[in-house]
């Protein structure tokens, strides 16, 4: 049997972070760029937990594998949480990372940087091949949005979220730093051991 763990994305960058948490335990690691069967799921769920597991069990009981979706966003203090589950769409359907940005700029105007506080969020879920929920793990990363850009590193809200700790965004720290502190990391260590016995057994 293969011991191979496919994250349920087609974005390169997030598919190099999982998998290089994943790989130092013998697990192959997939993603959906390696798989043209794979089917696009329609994330109409009311919270990152539900469109995690929308992603993780549609994916596996079409693919016939073990999947690994997560669902990630930004959610702003002054905004009330937005723009949450709708991070990737914040500026529209065909948004892009600078599309979003800039409109989360403009929402925020002139407020001043102790009313800048923002946190990421991640939501994890494993289905099996059946597309049975098997593990979930979720996690969160303090920050402040900048006035403007700063970084070239990451992608989505990276070069707008300053991690308090570091005086430094995302897009500054890069990818070592990431690892260590981001909300998406966090929630994989959280659930890398459950992975590493379930689909090894």
């Amino acid at each position: 049997m293969s011991k191979r763990v496919v994250i349920g994305t087609h974005n390169k960058k997030k598919g190099i972070e999982l998998a290089e948490m994943l790989a130092p335990f013998g697990l192959e690691v997939a993603t959906l760029d390696d798989f043209p069967s794979a089917i696009e799921v329609v994330e109409d769920g009311d919270s990152f937990a539900a469109n995690a597991r929308l992603k993780a069990t549609q994916q596996a009981v079409h693919l016939g594998e073990w999947v690994l979706a997560d669902d990630s966003g930004i959610e702003i203090d002054a905004l009330d949480g937005a723009p949450g589950i709708y991070s990737a769409r914040f500026a529209g359907e065909q948004a892009t990372d600078q599309d979003n940005n800039r409109l989360l700029l403009d929402k925020l105007g002139d407020l001043p940087p102790v009313k800048r506080g923002a946190r990421y969020y991640c939501h994890v879920t494993l289905a099996d091949p059946a597309g049975e929920v098997r593990a979930e793990s979720h996690s969160t990363c303090r920050g402040v949005i900048r006035r403007e850009p700063v970084g070239s590193h990451g992608f989505g809200y990276d070069p707008l979220f300053e991690v308090r700790e570091y005086h430094r965004t995302f897009g500054e720290l890069g990818p070592a730093v990431k690892r260590a502190l981001s909300h998406r990391s966090r929630a994989m260590r959280a659930i890398v051991p459950q992975v590493i016995t379930l689909v090894s057994g």
